[in-house]
C-alpha cells in the first residue's frame, strides 16, 4: 500500500512538470503575440498566468522535498526527483521572462512600432517547439531527442545576433528610435535566455535517464 502511494506520488510529479512545461510554452507564444499585435489584454493574461506557474513551482518543490525526506528514493527514482526539481526552476524562470515580454507590450502598446516584427515571433516559435519536444523527451525518456533539441539553441542565438545588429543600426540611423529599439532588444535577449533554459532542461532529461551530467550545446 505504501509503495502504491509512492508510485502515485511519482506519477503526480511527472504530470505536474508536464503541465508546467505546457503552460510556460503557452506563455512564451502569447507574450510575443501580444507584442506583435500590441494586444494589452493578451499581455495581461500572460502576466496573470505567472501566478499559476509560481504555484506549480512551489507544489513541485514541496512534493520533491517530501519524497526525498520520507521515501529516501534510490537510483532512477532519485534521478527523476532531482531532475524534476531542477526543471521546475528553469521553467519558473522562463515564465518570468515571458512575463517581462508581456510587460514590454503594455509599456509600448500606444507607441508605433519601429519595424515589423518577424524575427522575434520566429524566435518564440522555435522556443515553443524546443520546449514541447523537451517535455516529450522527458515523458518518453528519449535522450537522443533531448540532445537534438539542445542543438537548436544555435538557431535562437543566430536570430538574436541578427536582431541585435539590426536594432543597433536603427538606433544609429535615427536616435528617435533608440527607446523602441532598446525594448525590442530586451525581448530578443529574453527569448535567447529562454533558449538557454531549455538547454538546461535537456541536460536534466539526459541526467534523469542515464545518470550522466552533460553540458549540451
Amino acid at each position: 500500500m505504501v509503495r502504491e502511494a509512492y508510485h502515485k506520488d511519482l506519477h503526480k510529479l511527472k504530470e505536474e512538470i508536464l503541465n508546467m512545461g505546457s503552460r510556460v510554452g503557452m506563455m512564451i507564444g502569447e507574450a510575443v503575440l501580444s507584442l506583435k499585435n500590441r494586444d494589452v489584454e493578451l499581455a495581461q493574461k500572460v502576466i496573470d498566468m505567472d501566478n499559476e506557474i509560481d504555484a506549480l513551482d512551489h507544489s513541485i518543490e514541496e512534493n520533491c522535498m517530501r519524497l526525498l525526506a520520507l521515501q529516501q528514493p534510490m537510483a532512477r527514482d532519485l534521478r527523476l526527483i532531482i531532475s524534476v526539481l531542477k526543471m521546475s526552476i528553469d521553467l519558473e524562470r522562463m515564465g518570468d521572462l515571458a512575463l517581462e515580454v508581456a510587460v514590454i507590450t503594455k509599456m509600448t502598446a500606444n507607441v508605433p512600432p519601429i519595424k515589423p516584427l518577424i524575427d522575434l515571433p520566429r524566435m518564440a516559435e522555435i522556443c515553443q517547439q524546443m520546449l514541447a519536444n523537451t517535455m516529450s523527451a522527458f515523458e518518453n525518456k528519449d535522450v537522443e531527442l533531448a540532445r537534438a533539441v539542445a542543438k537548436r539553441d544555435d538557431e535562437i542565438d543566430m536570430l538574436f545576433d541578427q536582431v541585435r545588429r539590426e536594432l543597433i543600426s536603427y538606433m544609429i540611423e535615427d536616435p528617435k528610435k533608440i527607446t523602441g529599439a532598446q525594448h525590442l532588444t530586451f525581448v530578443a535577449r529574453y527569448l535567447e535566455r529562454i533558449g538557454d533554459h531549455i538547454t538546461n532542461l535537456c541536460e536534466s532529461v539526459v541526467f534523469m535517464v542515464t545518470g550522466e551530467r552533460v553540458e549540451l550545446n
